[in-house]
């Protein structure tokens, strides 16, 4: 979305985290008040009838447009963890990164069956992060019943993985 205020205010890195990786810094976009209050006036826009009953952030920063976008919804929040970050009965759901795995959990009575769920990180890669939150969901008999990200790096085509569900990227990079 051209018209999008935080589009000028993400931050490209070069190598970054290794030689090769243009890394998307949004930083810049949550120090803007006025560039996260849109983000999250979008984001909740495009969620408002979809009747969510929760919100989940993927760790990390999809906790700081998650939790405003629940607020704005009038839903809970569900925080999505690495493994071994909460303290509760969990469940786990692993998945591939370009060199080995990673593993995300999140609490097993986080959610109940029938439940609509609205999923937030900042960015879709190759969308292995978002359909392991989306597995989780399913395995406690919730729905998702979208993904919401700032960015979409396209040409990882992160949205063939999580082609079944509704996709919304406030900003597209080809």
């Amino acid at each position: 979305m051209a018209d999008l205020l935080a589009a000028g205010l993400v931050r490209d890195v070069p190598d970054f985290p290794k030689p090769g990786i243009l890394f998307k810094d949004i930083t810049p976009v949550v120090q803007d008040y006025a560039a996260l209050q849109e983000v999250v006036t979008k984001l909740a826009h495009w969620a408002h009838d979809k009747k969510i009953d929760a919100v989940i952030g993927i760790e990390a920063r999809g906790f700081i447009f998650g939790a405003p976008v629940a607020l704005a919804l009038g839903v809970g929040f569900i925080p999505l963890r690495k493994l071994g970050k909460l303290p509760a009965d969990t469940i786990s759901e692993e998945y591939a990164l370009e060199y080995g795995t990673n593993t995300v959990e999140m609490h097993r009575d986080s959610l109940k069956p029938g439940q609509r769920v609205l999923i937030i990180d900042d960015l879709l890669a190759t969308g292995g992060t978002a359909a392991a939150a989306g597995r989780l969901v399913e395995r406690l008999g919730a729905e998702v019943a979208g993904y919401g990200f700032l960015i979409e790096l396209a040409f990882l085509e992160g949205r063939k993985i999580l082609s079944q569900y509704d996709i919304c990227a406030l900003m597209r990079y080809e």
